[in-house]
């Protein structure tokens, strides 16, 4: 039931800048810091837990229920970690999709001794009864069992240790509000800044006894996409052909010899991205198309679509969402080197004016 590296979300799972983990990687809980101090970035959420978490050992007391919400690879099972560290309990993970049925929750719930935190991974995903035995667990610390059917049925219910449970999601707007309300404490993980990325790749390039000069160093938080995920695992794979080719250090001229042959451009993107946006200018010609339509034109899964390319795309502001479907923005004419003829600048400036 319980596992170390669980990857809730398999969209996507053959590009190498995705940010969802694959298989289980000892290197990767290597490359985890132990405390808050070793964590980079993130720091206001850095300074409100630590807050929270000095004031509940002061009381003798577990600490309050933790929601985690933002883009997979942002460090949310890595902050579970340094908590349960922190608080001195045992750290227990798990995933929703995992918990099928209420008997599952109830046998978690019952083993879980004084001062541990539970970890659940993708927790808008929980099936609504199990959702429910959730409800007396985190407001009580007990648990409602319904024993029998119909009229003889009774309720029994069992008291648990206190514990803290953390919750991950990377759509929050998916959770119930009833279980959304019982969290004491909501924590939003943003993309990371290329100085943050920086200095992670540099970290972890220690961890890992890996000699990368600065500049190397730089080339790979820059095509990282903003998130720690992906930097490490850039860094691992620019390691591999630096090995390879016979170099003791990896350099800035390894960085982006690596990176071009694994088709990752300046900005991160990867073809599959850029099949993306050709498709939106030479299919649709910048028209706004809907998902569906996109999905089916670069045989791509819509929910791939969604949850994987998109949030990128639209922070870079290369795409835009609209009521009447997706729209390419001049940035991803203007990357892909595409000239913008007058229609499409016609489209451009309505969805500007939609906007204003």
């Amino acid at each position: 039931m319980f596992f170390d590296d669980f990857d809730g979300d398999e969209q996507g799972e053959d590009r190498l800048v995705k940010s969802t983990r694959g298989e289980y990687d000892a290197e990767e809980n290597a490359l985890r810091p132990k405390t808050l101090d070793g964590y980079v970035g993130q720091s206001k959420v850095k300074e409100n837990l630590t807050v929270y978490m000095n004031a509940a050992k002061k009381r003798g007391e577990a600490l309050e229920h933790v929601l985690l919400y933002g883009a997979p690879g942002l460090g949310k099972t890595t902050l579970a970690h340094i908590i349960a560290n922190e608080m001195g309990g045992q750290l227990r993970l798990t995933s929703a999709p995992a918990i099928e049925r209420s008997g599952d929750l109830a046998a978690i719930l019952t083993n879980l001794e004084e001062g541990d935190v539970l970890f659940i991974d993708e927790i808008h995903r929980l099936n609504h009864s199990v959702e429910e035995i959730l409800y007396s667990a985190m407001e009580d610390y007990a648990l409602d069992i319904i024993v029998g059917k119909g009229p003889s049925a009774r309720n029994i219910r069992f008291s648990l240790k206190k514990f803290t449970l953390i919750g991950a999601t990377t759509r929050a707007g998916m959770i119930a509000n009833p279980l959304r309300d019982r969290f004491g404490i909501v924590c939003r993980l943003e993309m990371y800044t290329p100085a943050e990325l920086e200095e992670i790749v540099t970290r972890s390039a220690k961890t890992l006894n890996i000699a990368i000069d600065a500049d190397a160093a730089r080339e790979i938080s820059t095509r990282s996409r903003g998130t720690p995920r992906i930097a490490n695992r850039l860094l691992k794979r620019v390691r591999d052909f630096s090995t390879v080719n016979g170099n003791p250090s990896v350099t800035k001229a390894d960085a982006q010899y690596a990176l071009a042959r694994m088709e990752i451009d300046e900005l991160g993107l990867d073809e599959t991205d850029r099949n993306l946006l050709r498709a939106m200018i030479e299919k649709f010609d910048g028209k706004p198309v809907g998902l569906d339509t996109l999905a089916a034109t670069v045989n791509e899964d819509a929910g791939t679509i969604e949850d994987v390319y998109e949030p990128y795309l639209l922070q870079l502001g290369f795409i835009a969402r609209t009521p009447r479907g997706r729209i390419i923005l001049r940035g991803g004419y203007e990357h892909l080197g595409y000239k913008i003829s007058e229609a499409q600048k016609k489209q451009i400036s309505m969805f500007d004016k939609d906007e204003n």
